[in-house]
């Protein structure tokens, strides 16, 4: 049964992505992996495609790009495989949280409390 909105059947996914059912072994994409556009689309690209490009003109997470797609995450991370191999975009993890040292952040909590 297929959700309203959504055209996720079973041909249609395994057209877009050639067959293909997962994105290979050194896969940079996940949920939250930042997309960047470094081109514009051009003629003959797959619609798909040509729609991931503008949609990344800024920094744009996966899981953002595939509910605007309105296609699952895994497929979705199929074609930016593809899009990353041929260079057209570029994937960047956030920044990753600070870990502090527990004793400072010790430090700090009694400092405050001696206010």
């Amino acid at each position: 049964m297929s959700r309203p909105g959504r055209d996720d059947s079973p041909d249609r996914l395994y057209t877009l992505t050639q067959g293909r059912s997962r994105s290979g072994p050194d896969n940079p994409f996940d949920l939250v992996t930042l997309v960047v556009a470094e081109c514009d689309p051009v003629p003959g690209m797959q619609s798909e495609h040509v729609a991931i490009l503008r949609m990344t003109e800024r920094p744009t997470a996966v899981v953002e790009i595939a509910a605007e797609l309105k296609l699952p995450v895994n497929i979705t991370q199929i074609l930016l495989s593809d899009l990353l191999a041929a260079g057209r975009v570029s994937a960047r993890h956030p920044r990753k949280a600070a870990v502090y040292d527990p004793d400072i952040l010790e430090q700090v909590l009694v400092g405050l409390r001696n206010l």
